[in-house]
């Protein structure tokens, strides 16, 4: 089956994408650089979703470089504002660079600082949004979810990536060597809380590197 997943994104990837000059230059930049950006199949899912919902307010945990800021500010109306995460310093200069270059509209804030505390202070100020994207570090990806749901509006939809873990989520728990166990188990924990949740409806799609796509009722 993974075989198959690694054909079906290896195809995408060989499709033209119609990606901005300055995206796809981000996006190779990326790689070069080793910073975690959304793959082809990832960035399919989520401009399908943002066109459908068409949401004016977005967040999202987990910034880099700015790669998936930019990439959904190309599919959202000139009123939609996208908040966005970032802990690591260095990554967050380079967002900050990117924004000013290319974000003419100011569109995009970037908050930098533990995505724990910095959630906290989201809620605490009432804010709200109808549209959340995750792409930040799994194993701390539970310990972010009552925080998510509060800030989720009726009806917004929240897409969690990296899902799959390389396939690694898909494995026993003692085929997993020593040092992944932790983020293994989370995230196995991760997903059965997802899926129980009575106020969202989730959905597992294979999607880049595993994606759910979760709407608040």
């Amino acid at each position: 089956m993974m075989v198959e997943h690694e054909r079906f994104e290896d195809f995408l990837e060989s499709i033209p994408d119609g990606l901005p000059e300055y995206l796809a230059d981000l996006e190779i930049q990326s790689i070069k650089d080793n910073v975690p950006i959304i793959r082809k199949g990832s960035q399919h899912l989520i401009r399908f979703m943002l066109e459908l919902k068409k949401p004016l307010n977005i967040l999202e945990v987990g910034t880099a470089t700015g790669f998936s800021s930019l990439f959904m500010l190309e599919f959202l109306d000139k009123k939609a504002k996208i908040t966005t995460i970032e802990k690591m310093e260095e990554r967050a200069l380079k967002a900050e660079e990117n924004f000013k270059k290319i974000d003419k509209n100011r569109q995009i804030t970037l908050i930098k600082g533990d995505a724990i505390e910095v959630l906290d202070e989201l809620v605490s100020k009432g804010n709200t949004y109808d549209f959340i994207f995750m792409d930040a570090a799994k194993g701390q990806y539970i310990n972010f979810f009552n925080n998510i749901k509060k800030l989720l509006l009726p009806n917004g939809i929240f897409i969690t990536d990296n899902m799959l873990q390389e396939g690694r989520l898909l494995d026993s728990r003692y085929t997993v060597v020593r040092r992944d166990r932790t983020i293994h188990a989370r995230m196995r924990e991760y997903v059965k809380l997802l899926l129980s949740d009575k106020d969202l409806k989730t959905m597992l799609l294979e999607a880049g590197d595993g994606m759910a796509v979760s709407v608040k009722k």
